[in-house]
C-alpha cells in the first residue's frame, strides 16, 4: 500500500516519515542545465606546480576533470534517492588564483523530467577529491570548500542564478 506524501508535504519523505523515491513519471521533459563550484586551496608554489602539469602524480587537471565526468555520471549510484538520468553533457573547468587556490566548475546537461543539480554538485566534488589526491604528496593542509549550485534551467521552476555579486573571483585568475 502506497503512502504517497501530501500535497505541501516534503516531496521525499511519506506520510509515516519514511524516505522514499519521489515518481517523476507524469512531469514533462525539459532541457536541463545546473552549474555548481567548489573550491580547492593550497598554495601558490602548489598552483604553479598544477598550472604546468608538474605535480610529481601527472597532470592534476587532466585527472580532476575525467574524475569529475565520472561522478556526474555516476550521481544516482552515491546519492540514494536520485534517479539514474541521461547525461547529455558535461563540462567541467578550472581557474587558478596563483596565490593558491582553484575553482572548480562544473554544467551538467539532459533532457529529462527531472533536474541535474545534484550532478553538477557531484561533479565538482569528485573532482575537487581527485584534485586533492594529485597534490596531497606535496601540501598535506589543502582543503576543499565553497561547494554550491551556481545556476539552474529547465522544468517546472523555471531558471534561476546567483547574482554576479554573490560571486567571489580569484584574483589573477588562469583558467585552465
Amino acid at each position: 500500500m502506497s503512502q504517497e506524501n501530501t500535497p505541501g508535504a516534503l516531496s521525499h519523505v511519506r506520510q509515516d516519515g519514511s524516505a522514499h523515491m519521489v515518481d517523476v513519471s507524469a512531469k514533462i521533459e525539459t532541457n536541463r542545465e545546473a552549474t555548481a563550484e567548489a573550491t580547492l586551496h593550497s598554495t601558490a608554489e602548489v598552483l604553479s606546480l598544477i598550472s604546468t602539469a608538474g605535480m610529481p602524480k601527472g597532470d592534476a587537471l587532466a585527472v580532476a576533470r575525467i574524475a569529475g565526468i565520472m561522478g556526474a555520471k555516476k550521481t544516482s549510484d552515491l546519492i540514494p534517492l536520485c534517479h539514474p538520468l541521461p547525461i547529455s553533457k558535461v563540462v567541467i573547468d578550472f581557474e587558478l588564483d596563483p596565490t593558491g587556490s582553484v575553482r572548480i566548475l562544473a554544467t551538467v546537461k539532459t533532457r529529462g523530467v527531472t533536474g541535474v543539480e545534484m550532478e553538477a554538485l557531484t561533479a565538482v566534488s569528485t573532482a575537487a577529491l581527485a584534485l586533492y589526491d594529485m597534490i596531497k604528496a606535496v601540501d598535506k593542509h589543502a582543503s576543499i570548500g565553497g561547494m554550491r549550485v551556481l545556476a539552474k534551467s529547465g522544468g517546472k521552476s523555471g531558471s534561476w542564478n546567483i547574482a554576479p555579486q554573490q560571486l567571489e573571483k580569484p584574483q589573477g585568475e588562469i583558467r585552465a
